[in-house]
C-alpha cells in the first residue's frame, strides 16, 4: 500500500509542477539557475518582479497542498496515531519526494524535454549535474529529518 501512496504522492508533485508552468517554461523561470534567469531578463522576456510573483503564487499553494496531502495520507489513510509511526512515514515520503525531484524531475524530465529550453538561452546549462544533485539532495535529506518531525507533530495533533 505504501508504494502506491508514494507513487500517487510523486504523481501529485509532478502534476502540480506541470499545472504551475502550464505550456510556458517561463512560468517556472524561478526554478532555473541565475545565469539563465539573467539572460531571460536581458532578452526582455520577463522581469524580476514577475518571476518573484510567479514563484510566490506557485510555491505557497504547492507546499501547502503537499503538506496537507501528506498529513492526510499518514493520519487518515494509514491511521498513524503515534509520533514515532507518523515520523517514520513522513520521513520516507519526504525523502522519496526529495530524490524523485532531483532524479526524475530535474535530470530526466527537465534534462530530456525540449519544453524546458527557453529560446535565447540554449547555450546556458540549466540542468543540474550529478554532483550538484547529490549535494543539494544530500542537504535536503538532512533538512527533511527535521521536516518529518513537523509533519508527524501535525498528524498526532490532528488525528
Amino acid at each position: 500500500m505504501i508504494v502506491l501512496q508514494l507513487i500517487l504522492f510523486c504523481g501529485l508533485f509532478t502534476l502540480m509542477v506541470k499545472l504551475g508552468v502550464g505550456n510556458n517554461a517561463l512560468n517556472g523561470l524561478f526554478f532555473y539557475p541565475k545565469p539563465v534567469q539573467e539572460k531571460v531578463f536581458e532578452l526582455g522576456l520577463t522581469d524580476r518582479e514577475t518571476v518573484a510573483k510567479k514563484r510566490k503564487r506557485f510555491m505557497i499553494p504547492f507546499l501547502l497542498v503537499l503538506l496537507a496531502v501528506l498529513v492526510l495520507i499518514i493520519g487518515l489513510w494509514n491511521g498513524a496515531s503515534t509520533f514515532g509511526t507518523a515520523y517514520w512515514q513522513a520521513l520516507l515520503f519526504l525523502e522519496v519526494m526529495n530524490w524523485y525531484d532531483g532524479v526524475v524531475i530535474d535530470r530526466l524530465w527537465v534534462g530530456h524535454s525540449k519544453f524546458w529550453i527557453i529560446p535565447g538561452t540554449e547555450g546556458i546549462p540549466f540542468v543540474q549535474t550529478w554532483p550538484q544533485i547529490l549535494k543539494k539532495r544530500g542537504i535536503l535529506t538532512l533538512i527533511w529529518i527535521a521536516g518529518a518531525a513537523v509533519v508527524a507533530g501535525l498528524v498526532v495533533l490532528l488525528f
